[in-house]
């Protein structure tokens, strides 16, 4: 027996549930999840090796095989292409002696791709032994190679300063930006951590929940549920314990504000946590950290550390006796479907992270099938100022329907990128004059899984009576091709990110990618519009967001862009496959010299 992963397993008490910690541990400690590690984790846990091995080949950063001394993951979004990725991957490829998907042959350095690391805002981006880098240049790519080759530590690395706010602090030591452009009264730093709590101790928990109802605040992480109604339903819920999750888990390809506010308003987010677990009556929280955070990991740690000597987390919170709450962090593995709530609460769980049937909901049966529920960072930090300043106060920003206000992501093609926080209601062209955009041919509201509107919407307003949105918005100059630039990428993003459990989900993307790339090399005909618009009906059979949505880059962009389709479309020819014998036989016919 393997005496580091049994220490491995001792920390977590060899509970099967915390299979995703172990497995993070074992991970980082070897570099990859080798197979005596595995059958060591297997019989300890209890866990049969086919349940082990779909765990972990289900996970982005799992790897049963060594991935480099140094595993440099690129970050394979739009944003990092419209920066300038492809020159950047080219330089790790010639300095590294290899190619992306490879190992160079003497094993020390590992080159993948990977879906967006919320660095949107200061592309290229690249995570190095958990490290992040970014704004990656050629000349940087060979500096980091050459360091590589030196054995210098990925943390030594750094040639310039830290990046700003608490970035720059000693437990994190990132070059990462905040880029906070525009605050709001919920980033604002009019606040003293610890008020809220104070306050809810003197009231009665269902007064504190129709306080959430009373401002009307609907979930921030896209899906607009109104959270002070998700509160009540878990409050009324029958179970043994209950538990308070916060999806940190932004995948999003263009979204980073919950990174922002992990960084700079951490404790606003616990308090947050706090408040909810008194509303419903919850004794546990979890914090659902996505993999490329993982830097941020020692320092939120201490922040609930620093909350618990000051009796906000623990026995008795703020001298409220019989009010018990603590909060722990769950790193997650590199899995967008995560993002979907009771994805990640099977990841938690030590799980794929697949998608349940619902009902029930997570507030019935959630977390190791206690009541449970699942809010956003951005819902848990507004709440917090709701409870301070009350429903109404919070009801006087944005709109009737749409209140309070809403962090964007910025990002793409404009001037300043970074985080904004306006009343819903602003129109799409306020947007675009604030972050300094110049010719214009597209936004994309909401990432991949949301619309991509014309010049003919700009003067749209955001909010749930029109463009809703997590929070991503990417902007589209006209330099940019939008099928083969964007499209084509998030349906990649798509194919790649789905868990797989639903047929439609795990072949349609695939055939509308075909026809996708069909068009662009203009082989298309009408039919294949026709197909296109047809058959995406079906997605609605799939159990999640992700299966609903997967088709939308296409499917928003065939119906507001519809003469780029139109003009790759054959004209005068009804049928055409794609396939061209020349074409296909080419090579064949040069190696055996034939015509």
């Amino acid at each position: 027996m393997d005496k580091t992963v049994d220490v491995i397993i001792k920390k977590f008490n060899a509970d099967k549930t915390r299979l995703m910690d172990i497995l993070i541990d074992t991970q980082d400690e070897f570099g990859f999840i080798h197979e005596s590690a595995a059958d060591q984790i297997s019989n300890t846990l209890d866990i049969s090796r086919v349940d082990l091995e779909q765990t972990i080949s289900f996970y982005h950063f799992f790897s049963t095989k060594p991935r480099g001394k140094y595993t440099v993951y690129i970050n394979n979004s739009v944003v990092a292409h419209m920066a300038g990725r492809k020159d950047v991957v080219k330089a790790f490829e010639i300095e590294a002696g290899c190619k992306i998907g490879q190992v160079s042959h003497d094993g020390l350095i590992g080159l993948f791709n990977t879906s967006c690391i919320g660095m949107s805002d200061q592309e290229p981006s690249a995570i190095i032994n958990g490290v992040v880098f970014t704004r990656l240049t050629r000349f940087r790519v060979k500096e980091i190679v050459k360091n590589i080759r030196a054995g210098i530590k990925v943390e030594d690395m750094f040639q310039a300063s830290y990046g700003d706010g608490n970035n720059s602090l000693e437990i994190i030591k990132a070059v990462v930006n905040n880029h906070i452009m525009k605050k709001g009264p919920v980033l604002s730093l009019d606040y003293t951590f610890g008020n809220a709590i104070l306050k809810i101790i003197k009231q009665n928990p269902k007064d504190v929940i129709e306080e959430v109802k009373l401002s009307n605040i609907r979930g921030r992480g896209g899906a607009g549920f109104p959270t002070g109604l998700k509160w009540d339903f878990c409050r009324q819920s029958i179970g043994e314990r209950r538990y308070i999750f916060c999806n940190a888990d932004e995948g999003e390809p263009g979204t980073f504000k919950d990174r922002v506010i992990m960084t700079e308003r951490p404790r606003l987010l616990f308090e947050g946590m706090v408040v909810a677990a008194y509303a419903v009556g919850a004794s546990e929280g979890i914090l659902y950290l996505r993999y490329e955070y993982k830097y941020l990991h020692k320092y939120l740690d201490s922040i609930l550390e620093e909350m618990r000597h000051m009796h906000f987390l623990g026995k008795n919170i703020g001298g409220k006796k019989g009010f018990d709450f603590d909060v722990r962090i769950q790193l997650g593995a590199g899995a967008y479907v995560c993002g979907e709530e009771s994805a990640l609460i099977e990841s938690a769980e030590g799980k794929r992270g697949e998608p349940r049937d619902r009902p029930p909901f997570p507030v019935e049966k959630g977390y190791l099938g206690q009541p449970t529920i699942v809010n956003n960072v951005e819902t848990l930090c507004a709440v917090v100022k709701v409870v301070l300043n009350g429903g109404d106060w919070y009801k006087s920003f944005g709109t009737s329907v749409s209140t309070g206000t809403k962090l964007l992501s910025v990002s793409g093609d404009c001037r300043y990128p970074g985080v904004y926080e306006v009343e819903w209601g602003f129109s799409v062209d306020d947007i675009l004059e604030m972050i300094g955009a110049e010719q214009v041919q597209a936004i994309q509201v909401g990432g991949p899984s949301g619309t991509c509107i014309g010049p003919n919407e700009f003067d749209r307003i955001l909010g749930y009576e029109d463009l809703a949105t997590g929070g991503s918005m990417i902007v589209i100059n006209n330099k940019r091709d939008i099928l083969k630039d964007i499209v084509l990428n998030f349906t990649e993003f798509f194919i790649e990110e789905s868990c797989g459990s639903c047929t439609p989900c795990r072949t349609l993307p695939i055939l509308m990618k075909d026809k996708l790339i069909k068009i662009i090399e203009g082989k298309g005909v009408m039919q294949d519009l026709m197909d296109i618009e047809r058959w995406s009906g079906i997605m609605k059979a799939n159990r999640c967001g992700l299966g609903h949505t997967a088709l939308n880059p296409i499917l928003s962009t065939l119906k507001n862009f519809r003469h780029l389709y139109l003009d790759k479309i054959q004209k005068g020819v009804e049928f055409d496959t794609g396939f061209r014998l020349e074409e296909a036989t080419k090579i064949g016919r040069l190696v055996t010299n034939r015509n």
